[in-house]
């Protein structure tokens, strides 16, 4: 429900204020850890929402910063009734401009005075940077978040990869916590390139040393989506909407548990397949390798490798799109052949390529002899077809290696269907 007021002049009464608390559940410990203070105003038809409000431009900040400070402090209140052992986080929103503002004005930091007046350790405290239209000095705005942080509270940005909240800005104030919405996740459905997005967050969250929080978890798929990325936290209406009362740390282990416990199984199933695959293509190895030897194994006779090659093509399946010969150190010796409209088509303009700077040819390398099992990449978009792929390489002899590229259909569904390469 939405809270219905006038434009100014216009003041909320004090009285039907109140914080309401959505549960973040860890995936690592299945518990409650904390939970996001959200404001709520009391009506006759009961709990309204203050996000209209606090996002209207119409409303006088000054009166929007009150309505907040009240929000706040009620519920770092709620949080001092709890013992101290048993204290979970509060995720407390804070907009960039409103903190600049009020800190020039005041030269302190409420949130911090109210901590200490309930006795509250900020280790109890996550600050969350939200998207706001923003443009003062970032670098005063560091200094700021840096107040927050050596004092011993947590910093995190919300709504990662929109508008405010982007690159340059989480480079700036490095995060503890990246927050994403998945609901940017469900609109990988009609364009996928959201997913590289997507991914990129993870692959941004490990290199800063930050853990990856994803909210809007509303259905079973999207807490797989959620895993599937590499979330370490999750909040949504899978588990509860907001509410006046904390809850139970363990009250939603069981959901978390069943989740982990599918995603496994589907990993399990997908790495199966895998590997079979990985282990005919190795099969078919053997007649090529028996044709080698009159060869002569030569690296600059590429005309005998692309004839070893083309028999090889032959012999693959419809899912393979793509396979050629490199040695170990990368460089392609054969050229590619390539499947297109039903048949297989020479490229030899790829010939001399070098492919170590690919991260799956770092294991390749580490192959000791022939024979040794295929190894698989994970899931990417290949950078000709854009089709989901992965790659196979498995030992021909010493120092050569063939590469298979192969159709990764379980990917293109989930990225289909809005989900997440694993």
């Amino acid at each position: 429900m939405s809270l219905k007021y006038t434009v100014q002049p216009f003041m909320l009464d004090e009285r039907d204020l109140m914080p309401y608390f959505q549960p973040i559940l860890a995936l690592d410990s299945r518990f409650v850890i904390g939970y996001e203070v959200l404001g709520r105003y009391r009506t006759n038809e009961g709990a309204a929402s203050l996000g209209p409000f606090f996002a209207d431009a119409n409303v006088d900040v000054r009166e929007q910063v009150r309505v907040d400070r009240i929000i706040r402090e009620r519920a770092i209140a709620r949080l001092a009734q709890a013992s101290e052992t048993q204290r979970p986080l509060l995720f407390l929103n804070v907009k960039p401009s409103w903190i600049d503002r009020t800190y020039q004005d005041e030269g302190k930091l409420q949130t911090l005075r109210m901590l200490e007046r309930h006795g509250i350790h900020t280790d109890r405290v996550v600050i969350e940077i939200t998207e706001d239209r923003y443009a003062g000095s970032m670098q005063r705005l560091s200094e700021i978040v840096g107040i927050y942080r050596r004092a011993g509270c947590r910093i995190a940005i919300d709504d990662t990869g929109t508008g405010f909240n982007s690159a340059d800005r989480i480079a700036e104030l490095h995060p503890d916590i990246l927050k994403v919405d998945i609901h940017l996740m469900k609109r990988s459905a009609s364009h996928s390139g959201y997913l590289a997005v997507l991914r990129s967050y993870s692959v941004l969250a490990e290199q800063i040393g930050a853990s990856l929080l994803i909210e809007g978890v509303e259905t079973e798929d999207d807490l797989q989506r959620a895993i599937q990325l590499g979330a370490r936290y999750v909040q949504g209406y899978l588990f509860a909407p907001a509410e006046p009362d904390f809850q139970p740390k363990d009250r939603y282990a069981g959901i978390v548990d069943r989740g982990l416990a599918e995603h496994r199984r589907s990993v399990r199933r997908s790495e199966a397949r895998w590997r079979e695959t990985g282990e005919m293509l190795s099969g078919c190895l053997q007649s090529v390798r028996s044709g080698l030897g009159s060869a002569g194994g030569s690296a600059d006779d590429a005309d005998r490798y692309d004839r070893l090659v083309e028999g090889l093509a032959e012999k693959l399946p419809d899912t393979c799109i793509r396979v050629y010969l490199c040695r170990e150190d990368g460089e392609q010796l054969s050229s590619n052949f390539q499947r297109e409209g039903g048949r297989w088509v020479r490229q030899p303009e790829y010939r001399g390529s070098n492919w170590s700077w690919r991260p799956y040819f770092v294991a390749d390398m580490l192959h000791p002899a022939v024979g040794v099992n295929a190894n698989i990449s994970r899931s990417y978009a290949d950078l000709g077809t854009r089709r989901w792929i992965r790659t196979i390489s498995a030992s021909l002899a010493p120092g050569l290696i063939v590469l298979f590229d192969i159709m990764d259909e379980e990917a293109a569904v989930k990225t289909d269907g809005s989900g997440l390469a694993e």
